[in-house]
């Protein structure tokens, strides 16, 4: 079946956490899988901050091609929605608005960045296999979103809209397709419908939905938002 990318986009933005497959060093010719979490840049890419000792981090630098596996969560394991990113993984420097956003979704990396051997590493995914169920199921090139929020233009939106969020949610980041936030410590993404590509539209999309979280508060919907 013809795959749209959007639905592994979705997919990737839901997540918090994949398996990424790395061509082994020490066991030459074998994969080496492992757990690892991510969050997404503005161009809805992986990226992963590894400490130099780490096995898949040295197999990595010798060999950047690599798999990424990511699952829904929900429901038996071949009854969830799933994908499974292929292309390059190498270490790349961030902004400082980037590394921002990269710490509102993974505030305890902080002590990983202080101990100075972590350093980021991004996927440039190339194709994706996609199973979204039963007969929906195949291969997909990669495509960026329709339109991309830079590090820095949204580092100013969410400092815009932040006095809009009630008591208990965080927002974390946005773009032209949903809202993140984190409610009572727990991740959720709503999403988002603009009129138009554009800043404004954004801005008062995002707006208009944090206006309808107004009544929320810890003490009664913790448990309902959550």
């Amino acid at each position: 079946m013809k795959v749209d990318y959007a639905e592994a986009r979705k997919l990737l933005r839901q997540s918090r956490s994949g398996a990424l497959g790395s061509h082994s060093v020490t066991a030459p010719g074998y994969p080496f899988v492992t757990l690892l979490p991510y969050v997404l840049d503005e161009a809805c890419r992986p990226l992963f901050l590894l400490s130099g000792l780490a096995e898949h981090t040295r197999n990595l630098l010798a060999d950047s091609r690599a798999s990424f596996l990511v699952a829904d969560g929900e429901g038996g394991a071949l009854q969830q929605a799933r994908l499974t990113l292929v292309g390059t993984v190498k270490p790349m420097s961030l902004s400082e608005a980037a590394v921002a956003r990269y710490l509102r979704y993974s505030p305890e990396s902080s002590d990983y960045l202080a101990l100075g051997d972590f350093r980021f590493f991004r996927m440039a995914p190339e194709r994706v296999r996609f199973i979204g169920g039963f007969a929906r199921m195949g291969w997909a090139d990669a495509m960026n979103p329709p339109a991309v929020l830079d590090a820095a233009a949204e580092q100013e939106l969410v400092a815009a809209l932040e006095g809009l969020t009630p008591v208990g949610v965080s927002l974390l980041g946005l773009d032209f397709e949903g809202l993140d936030t984190s409610i009572c410590g727990n991740f959720r993404r709503f999403d988002l419908r603009p009129v138009s590509l554009t800043l404004e539209a954004l801005h008062a999309a995002a707006e208009a939905l944090l206006s309808h979280m107004e009544d929320f508060s810890p003490g009664d919907g913790c448990s309902n938002l959550a």
